[in-house]
């Protein structure tokens, strides 16, 4: 079993609980994930939906 590298994202609100610096971005089978430390909701972003303008950034994630 290994273990993921989560991160937890400064200032981001979970979409479902509306919890602050709550959400933390992990990567599942090559799939960016977002999960609330909260109340468990998860959201996942495939690799071609991801847009990087930077080599600094990690990501852009778009909630639903």
């Amino acid at each position: 079993m290994s273990k993921r590298k989560k991160r937890f994202i400064a200032g981001a609100v979970c979409p479902k609980c509306q919890a602050k610096d709550s959400i933390m971005l992990f990567i599942l089978e090559g799939i960016e994930t977002i999960e609330c430390a909260d109340c468990g909701h998860t959201q996942q972003q495939l690799e071609s939906e991801q847009q990087s303008k930077s080599g600094d950034m990690i990501g852009l994630f778009k909630p639903e």
